[in-house]
């Protein structure tokens, strides 16, 4: 099972990642961004979490004889998950390294800006500003950006685990096909 969990979450880590600096690479800063980038990137990381049903299915069928239990089969969603994860944060770091890019910059910016759409005064302004500011110096630090980027991608591993558990503990749920 390990070396199931460790090839499905290279597999999910790739279809995610190499997407991402693809568009980097291409792209640069006309890459989408805002609502519509994060729709791509939840979408893409969706996809790539779908490698979890996939691996739970064969190791259902194919390794323990058409069944497995909640909890062997979440775990092992959670595995590849966490392998999926890490690789997406390497991701991450290789575009933030080929772009040059200050996210933390870019962000404090965008909150400052929303503040100001909002109609905030002076004084929620400056308060703003100095929580953005303190923002991207945290965000420069790779030991504080890591996790956060880990964080944004887990999510969807949780939840693609639990749902590929409860469905797939059930043997009658897409059984494995039988030879002719």
């Amino acid at each position: 099972m390990l070396q199931r969990i460790l090839t499905s979450g290279l597999v999910a880590g790739l279809i995610v990642g190499i997407p991402m600096i693809l568009v980097t690479i291409t792209l640069g800063e006309n890459a989408p961004s805002g609502n519509l980038g994060v729709a791509i990137g939840y979408t893409t990381m969706l996809v790539a979490m779908s490698v979890i049903f996939l691996a739970i299915k064969r190791q259902r069928d194919v390794v323990n004889g058409g069944v497995i239990k909640f909890l062997p089969a979440f775990l092992m969603g959670l595995g590849i998950s966490a392998v999926a994860g890490l690789l997406y944060v390497l991701a991450w770091e290789a575009c933030l390294a080929i772009s040059g890019m200050d996210f933390g910059a870019i962000y404090a910016e965008h909150l400052v800006e929303a503040a100001k759409a909002r109609g905030a005064s002076e004084a929620e302004i400056a308060a703003e500003l100095a929580k953005a500011q303190a923002f991207a110096k945290m965000y420069a630090n790779p030991l504080f950006r890591m996790p956060i980027t880990f964080t944004e991608i887990l999510p969807v591993g949780i939840i693609v685990s639990l749902i590929s558990a409860l469905m797939l503990r059930n043997s009658r749920f897409m059984p494995a096909r039988r030879a002719a």
